[in-house]
């Protein structure tokens, strides 16, 4: 008899989202049956989708999947009780709904953020004797201080307090990596409890290319680095204009290329122009169907992240992407990322927050042999498939999901 898995998820498809109907698909292939319970899609914008219409309950099958979807509290903005209201209500929805109306599962898969959704399966495990899965994104409260969400004190201390609840109470944990697995160690979960599998990426989306040069993008009389996704906070970017300074003052024939949106584009690029930045272009985003025409024309990609302790220990998901992609990587995040880098041969490494060391990394690069690029960027296209692919992370999925359910 197949194993019934209830994935339990306040975002999925089509609201963008990591493990979603890609995630589930993939599971009913490898013969588990899954029902998901998730909410009605408002994310990011916080407006109910179009085409769906609050109400008590809503079920459709996609591709062999059951979506169940409950009733929440539409809102994504910058009100933190609007979000509160919306975690709790799906919370309270779901609960109910896993307590007395789904048809009872061998396994409750949980995705966390956020930590409601870790209390709603650690109580059905509770009433409904079903083991839990617990896959923990983010490092809460780790992740709501240094992004600046939170910053009360005593209210950090509740959500820490709350998130050694859900460990305890939970039978397995799933981190994105070694030193997720080592914080959560630090602080009291058994070791035996805790998996390291990797996230994967949209592997047609970022391994699709046509064979053009983008619109915009420079030709190839310079050597390219580009650096895709979110531009915020987080990404600490200012250095990277630093460093494309310095190498302009010293004629290096690099030009950096930022592609997609955020919060810091605009004092990014008045802060290029007032430098007068002849080495530096800014893309508009672009649809994921075409992201892999920019990563295919570009001669390294760029990952760069604030020098935080909380980086040094998670992997950013683009890092999976520029491995898929088959480039060399320029890994400006210090610990673990850095270390799969050095790890894979697939790219240099620089510190964080350090445009000096992002000079020498970017020199480096340049300093090879076309031939020993490529050599890197095969390197990480194999690492990838062999270790960070989606088809080897359901795999492990599922290989815990039939070991908690007493199956083979």
């Amino acid at each position: 008899m197949a194993v019934r898995v209830l994935l339990l998820t306040q975002w999925f498809d089509p609201e963008p989202t990591f493990k979603g109907l890609l995630f589930a698909r993939e599971l009913v292939k490898l013969g588990i049956q899954v029902e998901v319970v998730t909410g009605f899609p408002n994310y990011p914008g916080g407006g109910i989708y179009p085409g769906y219409k609050l109400r008590m309950l809503q079920k459709e099958v996609i591709d062999g999947v059951l979506v169940t979807r409950v009733p929440l509290y539409p809102s994504h903005g910058q009100s933190g009780v609007g979000r509160i209201i919306n975690y709790v209500s799906f919370a309270a929805a779901s609960l109910f709904y896993g307590l007395f109306l789904a048809k009872r599962p061998d396994v409750i898969y949980a995705y966390h953020p956020p930590l409601t959704i870790g209390f709603v399966a650690s109580i059905i495990r509770f009433f409904r004797r079903v083991p839990v899965v617990y896959d923990v994104q983010d490092m809460w409260p780790d992740t709501l201080s240094a992004t600046g969400m939170f910053s009360n004190a005593r209210a950090l201390k509740v959500v820490s307090k709350g998130c050694d609840w859900v460990y305890r109470s939970v039978d397995h944990i799933a981190v994105l990596s070694p030193g997720f697995r080592r914080l959560l160690i630090e602080r009291g979960v058994p070791e035996e409890k805790i998996d390291v599998i990797y996230n994967w990426c949209a592997e047609d989306t970022v391994t699709r290319s046509i064979g053009l040069l983008p619109a915009g993008f420079p030709d190839t009389a310079n050597f390219r680095v580009l650096f895709a996704g979110n531009m915020g906070k987080a990404q600490a970017l200012d250095s990277v204009i630093e460093a494309a300074k310095i190498l302009q003052s010293r004629a290096v024939p690099v030009t950096f290329i930022f592609l997609g949106g955020g919060v810091e584009v605009t004092r990014l690029q008045n802060k290029a122009a007032e430098e007068g930045l002849q080495n530096v272009v800014f893309l508009p985003a672009v649809p994921m169907a075409e992201v892999g025409d920019y990563l295919s024309s570009a001669d390294a990609l760029l990952v760069h992240l604030k020098n935080d302790p909380l980086f040094s220990i998670t992997i950013p998901s683009k890092t999976q992407a520029y491995m898929a992609a088959g480039k060399p990587i320029l890994m400006a995040v210090d610990g673990d990322a850095a270390e799969l880098v050095v790890r894979s041969q697939c790219g240099v490494t620089a510190e964080s927050e350090n445009p000096k060391s992002l000079v020498a990394a970017v020199q480096s690069l340049l300093a090879m042999s076309p031939e020993d690029r490529l050599e890197m960027a095969e390197n990480g296209r194999k690492y990838y498939l062999d270790h960070l692919s989606l088809s080897k992370g359901v795999e492990s999925f599922a290989a815990i999901f039939r070991r908690l359910a007493g199956r083979k």
